[in-house]
């Protein structure tokens, strides 16, 4: 597996370094340290000796030491510089050309418990990403391995892509698997109906994982309601060490990311990372070329 990390040399781009870190500890993951300038910039050379380095030179250079100190003893790193129209389009191009299977950025957020404000990268990156975004809160520095993946089902049938990501990942990882759909009852005709209806869905995506992980993989199926998306969110229990994957959008382009409103919603009351998956996306392993 490989990742494409949006790294800055800043809190956010320590925010991604640590979430990418912590979902490729169990996956052999190489991680790719994208480092994205303007498309004008002069052309920099990163492995000179005994010439004399312009500041942009330097500036990449300290970049590349303090992103690559970042990464944890035992995953394997890459830093690249890459010039770009804009920060989202440069990881973008990464992700195709490295056939990478994730894109992990940091988040800016304000409030408590990490919530989180996407930012105008992110935002750019959720409308477009031809590959899963990961999306870091902010301070987030944990780098042990993923705890618990939690996906979210929704109320109906659809995001097939996002369920087999999950599955996968929760595979790959050796992590418990919990399946939530969430309701917001202010939004339901009939909460009953509805409520019934997220039961009755969840535990249907519930039986097919079962038959899909290995026997003994630990996998459960969860309703959490409230008057909103917000309070349904802050209804469950959530790992430090635990990750949430939604799908995106119906209105999302065939193989692309849009992040429709409920996610939004979510994405507000979150307290743990999210990675978005596109619609009919469809997973491939990769290595890094020698």
């Amino acid at each position: 597996m490989r990742y494409v990390v949006g790294y800055t040399p800043d809190d956010r781009g320590a925010d991604a370094v640590a979430l990418a870190s912590a979902l490729g500890r169990a996956q052999d993951t190489h991680l790719d340290l994208v480092y994205v300038v303007g498309r004008h910039t002069p052309h920099v050379a990163l492995d000179r000796e005994g010439e004399p380095l312009s500041a942009l030179e330097q500036e990449l250079l300290a970049a590349e030491r303090q992103g690559l100190a970042l990464v944890p003893e035992g995953l394997e790193a890459r830093f690249h510089v890459r010039r770009a129209e804009s920060h989202a389009a440069g990881l973008i191009d990464a992700a195709v050309e490295y056939r990478a299977g994730l894109i992990v950025v940091g988040a800016a957020s304000v409030g408590l418990f990490k919530r989180y404000t996407v930012g105008s990268a992110a935002n750019a990156l959720l409308h477009a990403a031809p590959v899963p975004v990961a999306l870091a809160p902010r301070g987030y520095r944990r780098t042990d391995p993923i705890t618990r993946l939690t996906l979210a089902v929704g109320e109906r049938t659809g995001a097939e892509a996002a369920i087999d990501v999950a599955l996968q990942a929760a595979e790959r990882q050796g992590a418990p698997l919990r399946l939530v759909s969430l309701v917001e009852l202010d939004a339901a005709g009939d909460s009953g109906e509805a409520v019934n209806a997220a039961h009755i869905h969840a535990n249907t995506v519930l039986t097919a994982a079962g038959r899909r992980l290995p026997a003994g993989h630990k996998v459960s199926a969860e309703v959490a309601h409230g008057r909103t998306i917000e309070e349904a969110i802050d209804d469950l229990e959530w790992d430090d060490g635990e990750v949430m994957i939604v799908g995106s959008s119906r209105l999302a382009e065939k193989n692309k990311l849009f992040i429709g409103t409920t996610a939004h919603k979510v994405l507000r009351a979150l307290p743990v990372p999210m990675v978005v998956v596109p619609r009919d996306y469809e997973q491939v392993d990769t290595v890094p070329e020698d």
